[in-house]
């Protein structure tokens, strides 16, 4: 039924099925109108035939792609063994072997006096746990986080993320080049980030008191895909630790290989009080954790609870993940392919104006779309300004107005090129990408080339995207080349 008349009615059907029945608050099914049916690896295959390039990855879960056999395999072991599948937080082999796998990958100075809390099976509550226990640890209640933060959807993850309002939250600066806070970029950016941390912590007069925690990506996903500068990153350590503020690493999506090392705060040397972990440590099925220095632990028997959370089929096929990124020094690998896709994609960016900005790390890849046409704007003119009295980065680039409708129009032009991109950043102009550890060298190139295409195809335009289909001998030979890569 590839691409047959049926099997396009088909999924006609189940998308405006779900359009009536389904809540408003639907997000990614609004952007890809697909319905999957199968899946290996990098590839998703659709009820009407059609087979695309997966560069979302459930957004950074699956970090060894779609049904990875090794993951399987272990679901299946679980499944003909016998054994529970739900044990609310009893001890099971399953767990211990999870367990084990999971602390003999912690940052050094954290796994030998580490101890983890098992909770609900979303990352957000692991946010809520750690948050939780940062307080209760130190019996104070403030919290320190970062503007473009995003650390889930519950009331108190929300709080901490940069689109909370009227919350007991402080909000710092989160440094950036593209886009920096203070108009100058580099080092000069986080340098002033870091000064203004430190003088609201230390001013009097501020109106911050000591807090319980400070939470960071270290690098920002749903913001734009900022990576933190290593710097910067080590003195929000020092910071904390000299004022016995907990640092909590949110490692949900970038953890587990993501960003070219095991987690990212290793880029850095920093080891963190607390880690939030989700998303990938579950190989593709529901499971959060929070890891935590020893002296942290703080809770009474029961202080801390969820029905599911001893979910023993995500545990096997986290341990499996867990152990398979690192035998197969998938970090690594995503260091090598990571660099290389940045910079085919700063070569695309030098050929279309309306990319201002291509950053990332690892296989966390996010390009800025903007407005070509646009007049540079005031901040662009204070990065002049900036560098003019030595204090900027010469190399800073001033950021024209974002292009989210532009973004929107080139992430349908992949997907009618076969190609899964999300969007992201504080204008949903960022198009990302977070494709598995797997992937190959001949699947990036069948990556880059589309959405170069998509780009290509797109720039510039800003009435209603083009409707008409790709010509099927250039889609074929994309699926193809694809099949061929994996």
């Amino acid at each position: 039924m590839r691409g047959g008349v049926g099997a396009v009615a088909v999924t006609e059907g189940i998308l405006r099925r779900q359009s009536a029945r389904e809540s408003a608050a639907r997000t990614y099914a609004r952007a890809l109108p697909i319905v999957p049916v199968r899946a290996r690896g990098l590839t998703i295959e659709g009820a009407d035939g059609r087979r695309y390039l997966d560069c979302l990855s459930g957004a950074g879960t699956l970090a060894l792609g779609h049904n990875h056999p090794v993951v399987l395999d272990a679901i299946r072991k679980v499944l003909d063994s016998g054994a529970p599948l739900h044990v609310l937080d009893l001890a099971t082999p399953v767990k211990d072997a999870f367990v084990t796998e999971l602390f003999h990958n912690l940052p050094p100075g954290l796994a030998d006096r580490a101890r983890v809390q098992f909770c609900g099976p979303a990352g957000t509550d692991a946010v809520e746990a750690a948050l939780k226990l940062v307080r209760a640890a130190t019996g104070r209640s403030g919290v320190l986080a970062f503007t473009g933060a995003y650390h889930g959807m519950t009331a108190g993850a929300l709080a901490a993320s940069g689109g909370a309002c009227d919350v007991r939250v402080t909000r710092l600066p989160y440094p950036q080049d593209y886009r920096c806070p203070f108009g100058v970029g580099g080092p000069s950016g986080a340098e002033l980030a870091a000064r203004w941390t430190e003088s609201v912590l230390d001013d009097p007069k501020s109106g911050v008191r000591q807090p319980a925690g400070m939470i960071l990506e270290p690098v920002q996903g749903e913001g734009g895909v900022i990576p933190a500068p290593d710097t910067w990153l080590r003195r929000m350590r020092q910071i904390t630790a000299d004022r016995s503020i907990a640092l909590v690493a949110d490692e949900i999506q970038t953890g587990v290989g993501r960003t070219g090392a095991f987690w990212a705060v290793e880029h850095s040397g920093v080891t963190p009080d607390v880690m939030v972990l989700s998303k990938a440590i579950g190989g593709s099925l529901p499971l959060a954790v929070v890891v935590y220095r020893d002296d942290l632990d703080v809770w009474e028997p029961g202080a801390h609870a969820g029905t599911f959370r001893g979910n023993q089929l995500a545990m096997a096929a986290g341990t499996a993940t867990l152990r398979y990124v690192r035998e197969h020094r998938l970090s690594e690998r995503a260091a090598t392919l990571g660099s290389h896709m940045l910079t085919r994609l700063r070569d695309l960016a030098r050929e279309f104006p309306c990319i201002g900005d291509v950053r990332g790390r690892g296989l966390m890849i996010g390009v800025e779309l903007v407005d070509a046409e646009a007049d540079v704007d005031a901040e662009a003119e204070a990065y002049a300004e900036a560098d003019a009295y030595g204090v900027g980065d010469a190399s800073a680039r001033g950021p024209r107005p974002a292009a989210p409708e532009l973004a929107a129009a080139v992430q349908r032009e992949c997907l009618r090129r076969g190609l899964i991109v999300e969007l992201g950043g504080r204008h949903s102009s960022v198009v990302r990408l977070l494709p598995p550890l797997t992937i190959t060298d001949d699947q990036v190139s069948a990556v880059l080339d589309r959405l170069a295409d998509a780009v290509a195809s797109t720039a510039g335009k800003r009435a209603a995207p083009d409707r008409t289909p790709v010509p099927q001998g250039r889609r074929r030979r994309q699926d193809d080349r694809a099949e061929r890569a994996g």
